[in-house]
């Protein structure tokens, strides 16, 4: 006679607590960070990910918290886990809005600010050269293996944030808020050599109207200033990844970072 296997209702909570709660994180992860949480990847896709890092992931996390699912304290476990994912996410995606940000500069700085489209992305309107940033941003992303060390990151998080019902320290969210700051900083720095070389052509042209008034500026200057932008631009983009590589390992220790700070 083959053997009986029996699973007490126990084991079975016990197993449903054990994909659940890790799932939760793994899902709010997916679904903002780069990469992972683009429009374009369908949202099966994100789920199907999220339960195979889940599946992966959670026997190696040891004890869950002896709350059930189905009460008011498995509920609160749940919403810390998404809020603690949707963090992490945004936390990665603020070197990309970096780079957005620097191509608006940019774009505004050429005169492109009419060249706009939705982008399905981001859920907006962006600029050419925003999008032509962000795109290479992303490529140079996948290429240093950014999205294997997204995973590497959300796997750490467990030990630095470990699945508790304790409610979550604020610093870590003062801590997010004042990351915020380094999108505008980031940006500024990639652009500045670009608007700067815009800048000094743009004083020139002044200059040269005020001194020949007969010399019709507005007809040379926006295609001048097109010209010159593109030739800067194709200067600046070979350099773009050693920009952007520290940048993007500064992104995934602060990921870990403000998981750690969200430890009560």
């Amino acid at each position: 006679m083959p053997p009986v296997f029996e699973v007490t209702s126990a084991q079975l909570t016990a197993w449903l607590v054990g994909f659940l709660w890790p799932f939760v994180r793994m899902l709010a992860l997916v679904s903002t960070a780069p990469i992972f949480g683009e429009t374009w990847v369908a949202r099966r896709v994100k789920a199907a990910i999220a339960a195979m890092l889940a599946l992966v992931l959670a026997p190696t996390l040891g004890p869950m918290p002896d709350v059930p699912v189905v009460s008011a304290g498995g509920v609160w476990i749940i919403l810390q886990q998404v809020l603690v994912g949707v963090a992490m996410g945004f936390t990665m995606r603020m070197v990309f809005t970096a780079v957005l940000a620097a191509g608006e500069y940019i774009g505004l700085q050429m005169g492109l600010s009419f060249a706009s489209f939705f982008d399905p992305m981001n859920g907006g309107a962006t600029m050419v050269v925003a999008r032509l940033l962000n795109m290479l941003a992303m490529l140079i992303f996948i290429a240093v293996d950014g999205h294997l060390l997204i995973i590497a990151a959300l796997a750490e998080s467990f030990q630095a944030l470990p699945i508790t019902d304790a409610p979550l320290a604020a610093q870590g969210w003062m801590f997010l808020v004042s990351g915020a700051s380094q999108i505008f900083a980031s940006g500024m720095m990639l652009s500045l050599p670009l608007v700067t070389a815009l800048l000094i052509l743009n004083l020139a042209m002044g200059i040269l109207n005020r001194a020949s008034p007969q010399f019709s500026i507005f007809a040379v200057g926006f295609p001048l200033t097109l010209l010159a932008g593109i030739g800067m631009l194709q200067l600046l983009t070979p350099h773009l990844a050693v920009f952007l590589e520290p940048r993007f390992a500064q992104g995934l220790e602060a990921m870990v970072r403000v998981a750690r700070m969200l430890h009560p």
